[in-house]
């Protein structure tokens, strides 16, 4: 399952927190990390694309960070499977 993870900062953590907890973690057995992206802003302060086979896997991943940020993960697809599934659908209604 591909998920896009945005992250927000917490207003009482600071980037030296964040970045000193990065350096010493690592994504868990399960998570593939396809991308991570830290923005110049707060909300999103990183977002991170990933492929987990377990939707478990992130809640597990977050939780190394809850004191830091606020998270969303999204479910998502690529555009390529997008367009292909939306094919699917207008085939259908058209038949």
């Amino acid at each position: 399952m591909l998920c896009i993870t945005l992250m927000k900062a917490k207003p009482n953590s600071s980037m030296l927190q964040r970045i000193q907890r990065r350096l010493d973690w690592h994504y868990p057995e399960g998570m593939k990390a396809l991308g991570e992206y830290w923005l110049t802003t707060s909300d999103p302060a990183v977002v991170i694309i990933s492929e987990v086979d377990d939707a478990g896997i992130i809640r597990q991943a977050m939780a190394h960070w809850d004191d830091l940020f606020e998270y969303s993960v999204f479910p998502a697809v690529t555009a390529e499977q997008g367009l292909a599934q939306a094919r699917r659908e207008l085939a259908t209604a058209r038949a």
